[in-house]
């Protein structure tokens, strides 16, 4: 496990691409999730996760919105994918820690990779959800002024960790990532109900 690589606040706002490639420079199936030729382009509600590699929160809160979108039956109106503020594991799967903890509850996270956050991100989704405060800080600081995204907190509409941080498991035991899984699972279920009545609303 490594942290080593930088923050680089000018490469992020120079970045013009947020195609994500493996280790071997081969150009990765991406994350978004399908959508139909019934859905207008106005009706389609986008969600980016954002924690600091993303190899640990943010893709575990993409597998598990993924999830839940598909049993609601509301993928043709949804846009996910998760990026880190860092560049420190860019092309990697999830951390194995995450992906088994996922795995016993169904999430298979395995085809996802890290990417660092690029500007055009802030024009293609329309929420930025943070998982904690260090990110959402640095997250105001590249949302250009006429962005399309909305910049929050992840938790901002649970019931049950309202405005809460999603600690990092990164260095601690297997019981951290259940705590990260606990916390995702009830945010995410209260973004699937506004994303259903937005959905509705867009495509009125």
């Amino acid at each position: 496990m490594r942290r080593h690589r930088h923050f680089d606040e000018q490469a992020i706002a120079n970045t013009a691409s947020d195609t994500r490639k493996d280790r071997e420079g081969r150009v990765k199936e991406t994350h978004t999730l399908s959508l139909s030729d019934t859905a207008p382009a106005s009706a389609r509600v986008g969600l980016l996760f954002v924690c600091t590699g993303n190899i640990c929160r943010s893709p575990t809160a993409e597998g598990v919105m993924r999830a839940l979108v598909r049993q609601a039956g509301v993928e043709p109106y949804v846009i996910l994918d998760s990026a880190g503020t860092h560049d420190y594991h860019v092309g990697e799967p999830p951390d194995p820690r995450t992906q088994r903890a996922a795995r016993r509850r169904g999430y298979d996270l395995s085809a996802l990779r890290a990417r660092q956050i690029a500007r055009p991100d802030f024009y293609r989704f329309d929420w930025i959800l943070a998982m904690d405060r260090g990110h959402l800080r640095i997250l105001e600081r590249l949302r250009p002024q006429d962005a399309r995204a909305t910049v929050t907190l992840f938790t901002a509409r649970s019931q049950r960790y309202p405005n809460h941080e999603v600690p990092d498991p990164y260095y601690g035991g297997a019981e951290g990532f259940e705590t990260v899984l606990d916390m995702i699972e009830e945010a995410a279920a209260q973004w699937l109900e506004w994303l259903r009545q937005e959905a509705l609303a867009r495509s009125a």
